[in-house]
């Protein structure tokens, strides 16, 4: 478990759902397609986006976009540093990769890049949120 449960309108329960996603991603299970753990990672920084913009604004919209996200909170008056824009790139694995397809299979350096990519966008987030 990620730590004490909070409310859902908590950004605090935002951020351990995004702890959550972020270990799943980060594992090393057997059987599991490295797409599926992209996912998590995408969900990751997703949630960790949402939990800024319910802490600056109140309210986060439903989708998956990661550059929306990061529009809505620069509009919010927040500066995003280049590293949270670049993982912006992770918004591919929110459908795409959750399905088959005949794309390539998903490489584990590309595995290990979006964990990455995931990570410092919940430490980011982390950071403006504080312990509130």
């Amino acid at each position: 478990m990620c730590g004490k449960r909070h409310p859902p309108d908590s950004p605090l329960e935002w951020l351990n759902r995004a702890r959550s996603d972020l270990q799943i991603a980060g594992s090393d299970l057997m059987g599991v397609y490295l797409e599926d753990l992209c996912y998590h990672a995408q969900q990751a920084a997703e949630k960790a986006l949402k939990a800024v913009l319910l802490y600056y604004t109140g309210s986060f919209p439903y989708i998956h976009d990661l550059a929306e996200l990061v529009f809505r909170i620069q509009q919010a008056g927040i500066t995003v540093p280049q590293s949270i824009c670049d993982a912006v790139a992770l918004t591919e694995y929110a459908v795409e990769g959750r399905y088959p397809s005949f794309d390539e299979p998903t490489s584990r350096e590309q595995r290990d890049e979006a964990v990455a990519q995931a990570q410092c966008v919940l430490e980011w987030s982390e950071t403006l949120i504080g312990n509130i």
